[in-house]
């Protein structure tokens, strides 16, 4: 591991469905794939926890992860991932246009593809009793379809999205675990695999340890601050 004073700011209680999936987990496992290590600093309302109120300053929408490096501070988990990428061959390569095409895919999985995952995701977890989601979730599934079947095509005969790992794979594969509550990944062949191959790699399980070892057992609570 490649010494640091790294910090990356996470939540430190969520409810049992959010976890394995909040966003903090993307800023983990770069910094694993780069090996650089880092602390955790946890917002909530334990003992020596960050307040939801002092995060603010931090984050001025409250939101995790942020990601602190000395004197830079930043938030939003695809900014932080690209940041370690355009420093870090293990997460995109030095040639131009893997690079550019690397950056183009990232912009995909946040763009693309999450915006309609997370719709479904949210009527599903959130708002399964709601008198709108018999007219409002086949509409919604069926926009998750329709990116999703070219990125299958794609991903036919690749195992990654481009000619090895790199940063828009770490951002895409979690974006399709957010449909983990679902079937829909496992329809298609080509996404279940890659999902999985990208899911097997080493640095992602010690990401997905660290972060699931910081909840505390799971209790409702209020963190708006």
């Amino acid at each position: 591991m490649i010494p640091s004073n790294i910090t990356c700011y996470a939540l430190e209680n969520v409810p049992p469905v959010a976890r394995g999936v909040v966003r903090d987990l993307r800023v983990r496992w770069a910094l694993e794939e780069c090996g650089i290590a880092y602390q955790s600093r946890l917002v909530g309302t334990g003992p020596g926890t960050l307040t939801p109120a002092e995060y603010l300053k931090i984050q001025p929408f409250g939101q995790v992860p942020s990601f602190q490096d000395g004197e830079l501070t930043l938030f939003e988990s695809g900014a932080i991932v690209l940041h370690l990428a355009e420093e870090h061959e293990a997460l995109m390569s030095t040639d131009r246009s893997a690079r550019a095409h690397t950056k183009q895919w990232m912009f995909a999985a946040l763009n693309t593809i999450e915006p309609q995952v997370q719709q479904l995701a949210e009527i599903d977890l959130f708002h399964p009793d709601a008198g709108w989601v018999k007219e409002r979730r086949p509409g919604v599934l069926e926009a998750v379809q329709r990116r999703l079947k070219p990125l299958a095509a794609h991903l036919a005969d690749r195992d990654y999205l481009l000619d090895r790992f790199t940063a828009a794979d770490l951002l895409m594969s979690t974006v399709l675990r957010t449909l983990r509550h679902t079937a829909i990944v496992e329809e298609h062949p080509a996404l279940h695999a890659y999902k999985q191959r990208c899911e097997a790699r080493p640095a992602f399980e010690r990401a997905l340890a660290a972060q699931l070892a910081d909840f505390v057992p799971w209790q409702p609570r209020d963190l708006k601050g």
